[in-house]
């Protein structure tokens, strides 16, 4: 894989560009009509949402190969191992990313994960366009990430109601008040803080703590990025967040499994 620009924005450009390509070219391949039969008839789902509402430290475990920022994460990937050992260890859930250029992922990736566990999956990618989530209910995800910095209010609220209609739970994610106010104006009852700034990839948890205080009570809050202690789920818990999203703690762990025990404050 190449190395990244220096600037963010660039980065994100680029994968918003290669996933408009590689959409165009997946709805040449497979009509939707087709993509609806399939989701149709994929495993029933299971309740993502309910899963983050549980007592304790709701940990949605994130499988990825790599990021833009930095490089390959594992390089002996294996989702067969990583869904049932991460289940094991205590995930509520899990994340699975799907994106192949900048990520290494794939909706295969997904399919696997799901096959091989009991908690509800995410897929995790950069969705923009009804057929991508169809996409995603087609190889069985129970849920799907929106990222409210690509999409306009219109286009969340589009996708947040074909997920419901799917029977699939949206994440919102947000970075800013601004991006906040959009999702729960869209009908957003799931919202993922992330801590990590698209502009310059540096993590803050205090974005977080800044943003709880105006998600609502009846949403799931979920803190996403940067997590590495139980000292910060803690910290996050006490301030209002529901669950948490960690991927790159994990995937970069010898035994990912023993890295979630240690996140959830076991030995």
């Amino acid at each position: 894989m190449s190395s990244p620009p220096a600037r963010t924005g660039s980065v994100l450009e680029r994968i918003l560009s290669f996933r408009r390509q590689a959409l165009a070219q997946a709805k040449q391949q497979t009509q939707a009509a087709k993509l609806e039969e399939r989701a149709a008839a994929a495993q029933p789902v299971r309740d993502f949402r309910a899963a983050l509402r549980q007592n304790g430290f709701n940990i949605i475990a994130e499988l990825k190969k790599a990021s833009p920022s930095r490089g390959v994460l594992r390089e002996h990937y294996n989702p067969t191992a990583l869904a049932p050992a991460l289940e094991t260890a205590g995930a509520r859930a899990l994340s699975v990313l799907t994106e192949p250029e900048f990520f290494q992922g794939d909706l295969a990736d997904l399919q696997v994960a799901r096959n091989l566990c009991g908690v509800p999956v995410l897929r995790k990618d950069f969705l923009f366009d009804p057929y991508q989530l169809l996409e995603a209910r087609a190889v069985d995800a129970d849920a799907f990430l929106l990222i409210a910095a690509i999409l306009s209010p219109r286009e969340l609220r589009q996708l947040i109601t074909l997920g419901q209609q799917l029977g699939m739970a949206a994440l919102v994610e947000v970075h800013t008040q601004e991006e906040l106010g959009a999702a729960l104006d869209a009908g957003a009852d799931l919202v993922g803080v992330n801590n990590r700034d698209l502009k310059t990839f540096e993590v803050n948890l205090d974005t977080s703590l800044r943003l709880i205080e105006q998600v609502p009570d009846p949403c799931v809050a979920v803190s996403e990025s940067g997590l590495r202690s139980h000292a910060d789920l803690q910290r996050l818990r006490a301030a209002g967040f529901d669950a948490f999203l960690v991927g790159e703690h994990l995937m970069q762990a010898a035994d990912p499994g023993v890295a979630l025990r240690r996140l959830l404050g076991g030995g």
